[in-house]
């Protein structure tokens, strides 16, 4: 049995970090990639340096990717920014920046794991939403936006890739405990954690249970979903 070949995006730390660690385990060989080099290196895991809204970087990756394996079975597209802030006070800069990173580096990994996936008629891909999106949080206007962007894409492109043998699915997660919400008062963060039907933050593994059903073969029926966390 071949090992499967699983690209993660924002492994450096934090949710990816972990997803990262979690597929190795699995006996996954596991690519994956951030701004700067990882401070971490486990066995059968290779580290991409790259700006996933640079669309020469990005294409870098998958080069090396085509050369070394010939296929990509799983693309997760975990890298992602935050600001909370209210619009008034929000620059235009953070808002390209958000939606880079979070949009525009959602579009060119899909686009190119696609590519690669479709020579093989098979592939799963979970791109990252978030519950700020039915929640219509605010404070979190450009961040919402750009992720509400990454579940009308998740849910177009599973059309356009069924006939590939691709899934594509969302995830939604509630705040996790990583420096993406370091900044934010915790008594938003707790107002977030009271409209869950299960009021605390969610936890690694409760994100990899749900990484790992959409990655499954036998969820070869199941695309354009996505699943929240938390009971939104």
């Amino acid at each position: 049995m071949k090992m499967p070949i699983t690209l993660i995006t924002g492994t450096g730390k934090g949710i990816g970090k972990f997803l990262a660690e979690h597929y190795l385990a699995q006996r996954h060989q596991v690519i994956g990639c951030s701004r700067s080099e990882a401070d971490w290196h486990l066995e059968g895991y290779e580290h991409h340096i790259a700006d996933v809204s640079d669309e020469i970087q990005v294409k870098k990756i998958f080069s090396a990717i085509r050369k070394q394996h010939g296929k990509l079975d799983h693309l997760i597209s975990n890298a992602g920014i935050a600001s909370m802030n209210h619009f008034l006070l929000t620059p235009v800069s953070t808002v390209h920046k958000i939606m880079n990173t979070n949009f525009v580096g959602t579009f060119l990994f899909c686009r190119e794991a696609a590519k690669l996936m479709k020579k093989q008629q098979y592939g799963r891909i979970v791109n990252f939403s978030t519950v700020a999106v039915p929640l219509k949080l605010e404070g979190e206007a450009i961040y919402a936006a750009s992720k509400a962007a990454v579940l009308s894409f998740t849910q177009i492109v599973s059309k356009e890739l069924a006939d590939f043998g691709i899934t594509v699915n969302a995830i939604g997660p509630t705040p996790v405990e990583t420096d993406l919400i370091a900044a934010v008062p915790k008594e938003k963060i707790q107002n977030l954690l009271n409209q869950q039907a299960i009021p605390r933050f969610a936890k690694f593994e409760d994100i990899a249970n749900v990484t790992d059903f959409f990655l499954r073969k036998e969820s070869s029926f199941i695309t354009g979903q996505a699943l929240f966390l938390g009971g939104i």
